[in-house]
């Protein structure tokens, strides 16, 4: 399964594509999209949303994963990063994908081990993880763990329903 990761941004969205081989996790493409301050709130909007839609059909994912929105003190950027996640989700709806959302918690602790983990912590280990020579920078990283999140959590679900339900 080739999951596309983002974690959106009003002034910088990272994305990230990882896939899945059995057990292996494949590191795809990953970058940003840095619409910047200089342009309209609406012309950003619209640049996340062809950017990541570029991305969609050059590399053909089979999923969407997003950063659910975690409470802030700063109500005016939180109303901002949701703007620039509807428009993420809206990208991937728009291209057919299916859409999920982890918290920062559930991220970390998929990645890491340890749902309260610095940024540190979770650059370095995408960068083991996806066996990458450099680490990545906060952004795509942040990205490439919600993809590696949802391909953990994608592959525990299956396990489980395989094994089946119900006691003996």
């Amino acid at each position: 399964m080739k999951t596309l990761g983002v974690d959106p941004g009003s002034l910088v969205t990272g994305y990230g594509v990882v896939e899945g081989r059995g057990q292996k996790l494949v590191h795809v493409v990953s970058g940003f999209l840095k619409v910047g301050n200089h342009r309209s709130f609406p012309a950003r909007l619209g640049a996340i949303y062809r950017g990541l839609t570029d991305i969609i059909i050059e590399h053909r994912p089979d999923v969407m994963a997003v950063e659910s929105l975690f409470f802030s003190k700063n109500v005016k950027s939180a109303i901002l990063l949701g703007h620039a996640r509807g428009v993420a989700m809206l990208a991937g709806v728009n291209a057919g994908l299916e859409v999920f959302e982890y918290s920062p918690l559930e991220i970390k602790q998929s990645v890491v081990g340890y749902g309260r983990a610095d940024k540190g912590q979770v650059q370095e280990m995408i960068r083991i993880l996806l066996s990458m020579k450099e680490t990545p920078e906060s952004n795509m990283a942040d990205a490439l763990a919600v993809a590696v999140c949802h391909l953990n959590t994608s592959r525990s679900i299956d396990r489980i329903e395989s094994k089946g339900s119900g006691y003996r």
